[in-house]
């Protein structure tokens, strides 16, 4: 009996150091793309000018940091800037719950070939890049695009409507071509959920005469919770990272108050404004609070789930 639970314990072994086998390219590539570029933070402590060598270029210390509030019109633009990054990331969130219900309804449609039909249509989107986003955009909404074209035509409008190029509701329309693109794709991940949803509870409900919508109600939506609970736990982590290429593709002269997020911001600063050290120390600032707020996310998750996420 001893020798078989020390083979047993041997076989255990094994399999776990092949399975940690199985996992250490993806270490490492997790090391190489998220932990070794940060190194680059030390730039946040150099007046570096490009093409000089960083042994080149003066130690400042905190200098960078300091400007962020040492100048009015840089904390002015600085409240902006997080102003819209909050207004974003908010709205997102927001809208976070419309993947579900989309998947919900979708899950609803009995004809197969037209559930797969609208499934694969909203889906490719998320695999279209923002630049041709954009493309679409400037094709259907310029001064002398389709939609001002036909409303022209039709004798609705007179002089063409400044969709693009003009700063109102410019979060509302980056929200719209956000959920344009994503809402498919996100829907996938509650699909699944879907899916895994033992299916005697729907018999047993519609054996007690439950509608279409009370199964939805009763079952699918609470089957649900757990994976929107998440995924809106994972979105408050992240809260400060917009992205850039949706805002970058959309900005202008008319919009740039309004569309310019924090990410936008850092880039605008360091690859096309004067200093590549103060958009360093921005974006060091942006990990810190991001990093607080997967704490903060973290351990309320594990006061009302029981259950931590990291």
């Amino acid at each position: 009996m001893k020798k078989q639970a020390v083979s047993k314990t041997k076989r255990n072994a094994a399999q776990s150091r092949r399975l940690f086998y199985c996992l250490i390219p993806f270490i490492i590539l997790c090391f190489l793309f998220s932990y070794f570029p940060l190194h680059g933070w030390i730039y946040s402590f150099y007046d570096y000018k490009p093409p000089l060598s960083l042994s080149q270029c003066d130690f400042v210390g905190l200098k960078w940091f300091k400007t962020l509030f040492a100048n009015k019109t840089q904390v002015a633009q600085m409240i902006q800037v997080m102003k819209n990054t909050f207004a974003m990331s908010l709205l997102g969130i927001a809208t976070s719950i419309l993947p579900a219900a989309f998947a919900i309804f979708l899950n609803e449609i009995k004809c197969k070939w037209f559930k797969n039909l609208v499934q694969t249509l909203t889906t490719l989107p998320n695999f279209i890049s923002w630049v041709l986003v954009y493309s679409v955009a400037f094709s259907l909404f310029t001064d002398s695009g389709m939609v001002n074209t036909v409303l022209q035509n039709m004798g609705i409008i007179t002089t063409p409507i400044k969709f693009l190029d003009s700063d109102a509701h410019t979060y509302l329309w980056m929200t719209l071509w956000s959920m344009w693109k994503g809402l498919g794709w996100g829907a996938i991940m509650y699909l699944a959920a879907i899916a895994g949803i033992d299916q005697e509870l729907y018999e047993a409900a519609k054996v007690d005469g439950a509608n279409r919508f009370q199964l939805i109600k009763n079952i699918t939506v609470p089957a649900l919770a757990p994976t929107f609970f998440v995924l809106l736990m994972m979105s408050v982590a992240n809260f400060l990272n917009n992205g850039m290429d949706q805002y970058y593709v959309f900005q202008n002269a008319f919009n740039k108050e309004h569309i310019q997020v924090l990410d936008l911001y850092v880039y605008n600063i360091g690859m096309t404004g004067s200093s590549l050290s103060l958009a360093t120390a921005i974006s060091m600032l942006k990990s810190i609070v991001s990093v607080t707020l997967l704490a903060i996310v973290n351990f309320v998750s594990k006061k009302t789930r029981g259950a931590s996420i990291i």
